[in-house]
């Protein structure tokens, strides 16, 4: 999770009596939600509300959102290309899962519309990578602003609006995580800040600047997602209503670009791109970087076989020095079991290059993935054979 932060209105001790102004209609106080993660065992936030959070008019079904995967594949290579996926939706409905296991799903979302109401997934931490596209996300917590290349992440639970400036055509990539989202151990000193020696830190975080208290007495429907089923909330009032928090729970962005590359005299395995993990995975970003220096150098990947993970590496900008055919929009599972590694004349073109501009965000998954029908159906069959002379 992120730094401790603090803004807005709080009282000087937790679970206490937060006193309103004087004139302000209703009890007196602000009202206290406490937000956590692993039950009350890890980080969590506490923000004060004009209004109870509690205060719900009406629940309906709102409908199932099945997550369908081929079952008949063979076990392959698979080169999906999204990047002519038709827009659609908004960043909620417009989403297209492609990948998917007990521990996440991939989709690809391009929305054609507005977020057309707020939207609270209570069963995944979710990821909202910024491909194309500038805005912000509006929360309880406040505005954070969103640019290209950002990682947006929501922590579960949190009630949301994604809004993109007028123009801007958004293209998305959202990892939904199962499991809790947070940084490589290795990452962080026993005292919880970033090592000196990691590829980010603090700095890179951003979140919320100021608070966004939205005082409105009108019923607020809020679609929330538990797993495949979707429910439809309708408030009493707007539940942006918070005049103050604290704590270590919030939304915040990472953009993709501050990543700070390691790099060696010979090639470095992949772990060293790490960015963010769970459980059941892991995400890395392939970014900008000097290539190796030794002499004798190979600086593409060498091949090496998935012994105990799926690799889903998604292609974001400019060119990727061990692959061909591979273009923005384009993913490439190589599953488990099966060797795979640079295309046939990528070595010896790399020997003479310096740098790559390359960026890819990378999701490595601990069980087997399923493909989704939309996948496929975006497939290019030869794949598999492209390491053919």
């Amino acid at each position: 999770m992120p730094y401790y932060q603090r803004l807005g209105s709080i009282p000087p001790k937790r679970h206490t009596a937060h006193r309103v102004s004087p004139g302000y209609k209703g009890e007196g106080l602000y009202y206290e939600e406490v937000v956590t993660t692993q039950g009350f065992s890890r980080a969590y936030s506490i923000v004060y509300h004009l209004k109870p959070p509690t205060r719900v008019k009406s629940v309906e079904p709102a409908g199932r959102i099945k997550v369908e995967t081929v079952a008949d594949l063979p076990l392959r290579h698979v080169h999906t290309k999204s990047g002519a996926m038709p827009a659609k939706g908004d960043p909620v409905t417009g989403r297209v899962p492609l990948f998917a296991n007990a521990d996440v799903v991939m989709s690809r979302c391009r929305p054609s519309e507005p977020q057309a109401e707020l939207f609270r997934n209570v069963s995944a931490d979710e990821i909202v990578f910024v491909h194309r596209g500038s805005g912000r996300l509006i929360t309880m917590f406040g505005i954070v602003p969103i640019r290209p290349f950002d990682y947006v992440v929501i922590p579960r639970t949190t009630t949301y609006q994604l809004e993109f400036d007028a123009g801007s055509k958004p293209d998305l990539l959202v990892i939904e995580a199962v499991g809790n989202l947070g940084f490589p151990p290795r990452y962080l000193n026993p005292d919880g800040q970033f090592r000196m020696g990691a590829p980010f830190a603090e700095r890179d975080l951003l979140g919320p600047r100021e608070t966004n208290v939205i005082d409105r007495e009108h019923d607020t429907p809020i679609l929330i997602k538990d797993g495949e089923r979707l429910t439809r909330y309708v408030m009493a009032n707007h539940p942006f209503d918070v005049v103050g928090w604290d704590g270590m729970v919030y939304p915040f962005t990472f953009n993709a670009d501050d990543f700070e590359p390691i790099t060696g005299t010979v090639h470095q395995p992949p772990p060293i791109h790490q960015t963010f993990e769970t459980n059941g995975f892991v995400v890395c970003t392939f970014a900008p970087r000097m290539l190796d220096t030794h002499p004798d150098a190979i600086k593409v990947p060498y091949a090496h076989s998935n012994v105990e993970s799926d690799e889903v590496l998604y292609y974001v900008r400019g060119k990727f020095g061990s692959r061909r055919g591979v273009e923005e929009g384009s993913f490439t599972l190589h599953p488990r079991g099966i060797p795979h590694g640079p295309h046939p004349g990528t070595i010896v073109a790399s020997r003479e290059m310096t740098r790559t501009d390359e960026l890819a965000v990378m999701v490595d998954t601990f069980r087997p993935l399923g493909v989704t029908r939309q996948a496929v159906e975006m497939d290019d069959p030869s794949y598999p054979r492209s390491w053919l002379d």
